[in-house]
């Protein structure tokens, strides 16, 4: 003779009791996950920002001292 199919609550008592604090863990988890990943973005378009400030601070300084250079050349050499 058959047996009867197993029903749904018979699955469930086997199933291993829920941690009642994961869900709160994974929205912890997540939550830090997206704050880093923020935190990473501002730090790259931090970055970004001092790279292109001393490349114009450095760039600036050049030409001044060219300027400067070419012109006591000038005036030692009578240019």
């Amino acid at each position: 003779m058959a047996q009867r199919a197993r029903t749904r609550r018979a699955a469930e008592a086997d199933a291993p009791p829920i941690d009642p604090m994961a869900v709160q863990r994974a929205y912890r988890i997540e939550r830090a996950r997206r704050r880093a990943r923020v935190e990473r973005r501002r730090a790259r378009r931090r970055a970004a920002v001092r790279f292109f400030a001393t490349i114009a601070l450095l760039l600036g300084l050049t030409i001044f001292l060219s300027l400067t250079v070419w012109q006591q050349i000038q005036d030692l050499f009578g240019l």
